[in-house]
């Protein structure tokens, strides 16, 4: 399986505590989506034709394009690598650009899947974050698009705000249920130095407070009949997002436009600049490949954020049986201190401390990552 990802790089506002590229300048739109067409045609043969499942329009912002402009990038992909139909094909999107005749246009062009980013139903919440739409807007939004004939949409949450109260919280979350989304993925806030929280100095929430949200987040979806299968990501049985599984399953996937990241499935990882005026001049993408050190540990981030966990089969076949045998050992160590789990196939992280998770992964990471170039 393969999955094609677009960055479009715009947004209409910059938020508060956006780390990803973006720009606000948008006067070579234009240009910028004819050489992601190009790049599609240059590495059509990084991913074999009949492979590509999964579309997925990130960003930025992919909802300050038209309708139009995005169904010439549907069609490329299609034609590229002879896709009949797509397993799933998602665009993000700002509720405010959801209108009746947006999502229509949507539609029209093949997409099935609507990722929603609300991030609050509270609008002095938004107005902290600088969102453009409002806490009724974002209803508004999911509403139309089911009307429209969306029947796989997710939204996204943001907890762990200094400003927000455990009640707040519990109101959004149990807003969000009463949408009926098929999957909601929740963040919490991470403050970087290079955006405007970071400048501003904004101190993150105590520990103690990122624990509770993290169980109303657990408890609410759980009980409302969402499974947790991501440290962020909650599904209704049959709605897990299959693009993003994908990532976290080690499948390749081919990632175009500024700054996006590729992955053969193998040892090679390659990433765009993340400039706009340089990709548009045509700089090349960076590239690693891979130690079996960097394989491995790759196989425990991620592997451990999900609900499956780590399998001893998969270590043993990719790392061989020593270190297998040592990651065993040191799993049963957590095992008895009640961190992680037995499951049928290996290990996981007991859910309830996948927030806090990333020193059991440490523990259990190969020797140095050092990587060639």
């Amino acid at each position: 399986m393969g999955g094609v990802y677009i960055h479009i790089p715009y947004c209409r506002r910059i938020c508060r505590y956006c780390d990803f590229h973006h720009s606000v300048a948008m006067e070579r739109r234009g240009e910028m989506l004819a050489a992601i067409g190009r790049e599609l045609a240059a590495r059509r043969d990084e991913i074999d034709p009949g492979e590509v499942r999964t579309l997925y329009f990130g960003g930025g912002t992919p909802s300050v394009c038209s309708p139009g402009e995005l169904g010439t990038l549907i069609e490329t992909v299609r034609e590229l690598w002879a896709v009949e139909r797509f397993g799933e094909l998602t665009v993000e999107a700002n509720p405010d650009d959801l209108t009746p005749e947006y999502l229509d246009g949507l539609s029209a062009a093949g997409v099935d899947r609507l990722s929603i980013g609300v991030q609050s139903f509270v609008d002095d919440h938004l107005r902290r974050m600088n969102r453009r739409h409002s806490a009724q807007g974002a209803v508004d939004a999911v509403r139309d698009a089911q009307r429209a004939g969306f029947r796989n949409l997710t939204i996204d949450l943001m907890y762990g705000l200094p400003w927000m109260s455990l009640d707040e919280w519990q109101a959004n979350l149990d807003r969000a249920v009463s949408l009926d989304v098929q999957h909601i993925s929740a963040y919490h806030l991470t403050i970087e130095p290079r955006t405007v929280f970071g400048r501003q100095g904004l101190q993150p929430v105590e520990e103690s407070v990122s624990e509770r949200h993290f169980r109303m987040l657990r408890e609410t979806l759980i009980q409302a009949g969402f499974e947790h299968y991501e440290v962020s990501n909650f599904a209704r049985p049959g709605f897990r997002a299959r693009h993003n599984s994908a990532y976290w399953e080690g499948e390749p996937y081919l990632g175009v436009g500024p700054s996006a990241h590729s992955y053969d499935g193998k040892r090679t990882r390659s990433w765009n600049v993340a400039d706009n005026a340089q990709y548009l001049a045509g700089a090349p993408a960076e590239t690693e490949l891979l130690t079996e050190t960097d394989r491995l540990n790759e196989y425990l981030m991620t592997r451990l954020r999900t609900a499956e966990g780590i399998s001893t089969d998969v270590l043993r076949s990719r790392f061989g049986d020593r270190e297998a045998t040592r990651i065993a050992a040191r799993c049963e160590a957590f095992v008895a201190t009640g961190e992680m789990a037995r499951s049928q196939t290996g290990w996981t992280v007991v859910p309830e401390r996948w927030l806090i998770s990333d020193f059991v992964i440490a523990e259990l990471f190969g020797g140095s990552c050092e990587r060639s170039r």
